[in-house]
């Protein structure tokens, strides 16, 4: 049997930065990973190009039963932190909206960057392995008398601390499992209902007809749901799609929203959509559907006028006071309830997770078994769209692997 001070399970954003600090904090690490091809979501993110972190990450753009869990790692490793590091490998790179950085060329350059931050920590590599059977036993002269016996497809291999890094159930078309779950609940951790997030929204069939033939469509708008702590409100782009509404306003809400929910929906929150029609109405010409064509996408202005019930024809002019205020409010006001989601297939990260009532906030380790870590997309701790969960990726790995260091070997970890 193999043995190391720490083995980490799944070579994703977490749990490749996890075995890189580990191991250049002077700990012999082994990463396992069952893909045949390394950090797919790594590879597929941003279109490509890797939204890696973002400049404004903090504490308010996440959610979690307890919001106050994520302050202690990511106040100790920064997205500035990681932009260093990028620098450092000298990756172009630029911001795109709203503190998103992407990579200038690929997303292919932030795994290498990870893979040569393995390499300087000597970090052994296991893959394609599976994980077959995690037990617990003591070890002579290991603190706390653990350590962990992995029986893995490669053979059998020991270690002192387990980090488990396996993500999420999010797009399992790359490899994603309930591989965390599993051992979260061997071990008798808590968890937090897993859901899709960052996920689009879809409508029954009847109830979509109308707005299904403007699939692609795009438009800026104001998205909220929910109440309280738990309320979501994006201004973002809303892209309808032939089954329901995507787009990154979408993504947003869709980590807020529960099922059985409405969404409000403000199609112009630049302005009072009833007091312009009112404005308007004396004097004016204008057939409604030209009216609103000046303020949307005309094919929108079409479905809408004849969804509330106006004729082609219709003018401003013509319409009651009464009726131009239903108009109006429903523009800023639209109000409906989706069916669902796209579910996991569609899903960019997952929702909810190992309770983060189970862990550390400075280590990540399991309050039950002492030696075990839990990081990323596993734990209940969901960013918003935009670069934040591979900040979270990288701030708990951090996390996890500084501490692991201290405790085994403190006067080198204090020296790095």
């Amino acid at each position: 049997m193999e043995n190391f001070d720490v083995a980490v399970i799944g070579a994703g954003a977490a749990g490749m930065m996890c075995a890189a600090v580990a191991g250049q904090r002077g700990l012999r690490v082994v990463l396992i990973d069952h893909a045949t091809r390394l950090a797919e979501k790594i590879r597929i993110s941003g279109g490509g190009r890797c939204n890696f972190t973002n400049r404004d990450a903090g504490p308010a753009n996440y959610l979690s039963e307890n919001p106050r869990f994520c302050r202690s790692a990511l106040a100790r490793y920064t997205p500035q932190d990681f932009v260093s590091l990028v620098k450092r490998y000298k990756i172009g790179f630029h911001e795109k909206h709203k503190g998103q950085l992407f990579c200038d060329e690929s997303s292919e350059q932030i795994i290498d960057l990870l893979v040569r931050e393995c390499g300087a920590g000597n970090v052994t590599w296991r893959r394609p392995v599976d994980v077959q059977e995690i037990s617990v036993g003591g070890a002579a002269g290991d603190a706390g008398g653990r350590s962990f016996r992995l029986s893995t497809s490669a053979g059998e291999i020991g270690a002192k601390s387990l980090v488990i890094a396996t993500g999420g159930l999010s797009i399992p078309k790359i490899g994603a499992t309930d591989f965390a779950y599993r051992i979260a609940r061997q071990f008798g951790l808590e968890m937090v209902e897993p859901s899709p997030a960052l996920v689009p929204l879809t409508f029954t069939s009847a109830g979509w007809e109308p707005f299904a033939a403007l699939s692609g469509l795009a438009i800026e708008a104001r998205v909220s749901t929910g109440k309280g702590r738990s309320r979501g409100d994006f201004l973002e782009d809303l892209l309808l799609t032939h089954r329901g509404l995507s787009g990154p306003a979408i993504l947003q809400i869709s980590s807020y929203w529960k099922l059985g929910t409405p969404l409000t929906i403000d199609l112009l929150p630049e302005f009072d959509a009833t007091a312009r029609l009112l404005e308007g109405k004396a004097g004016s010409k204008k057939l409604v559907v030209t009216e609103l064509s000046g303020w949307m996408p005309a094919r929108l202005a079409e479905v809408w006028v004849a969804v509330h019930g106006l004729a082609p024809d219709a003018r401003v002019a013509d319409i009651p006071d009464r009726q131009l205020r239903v108009l109006g409010d429903a523009l800023n006001h639209w109000t409906l309830t989706p069916a669902g989601s796209e579910g996991w297939r569609k899903a960019e990260v997952t929702g909810g997770g190992i309770a983060t009532t189970e862990l550390s906030s400075a280590s990540f380790e399991s309050r039950k078994v002492p030696g075990l870590h839990f990081i990323g997309e596993s734990v209940d701790v969901t960013g918003w769209l935009g670069g934040y969960n591979f900040q979270w990726a990288w701030a708990s790995a951090v996390a996890a692997a500084e501490a692991i260091a201290e405790s085994r070997n403190p006067a080198q970890a204090s020296l790095a």
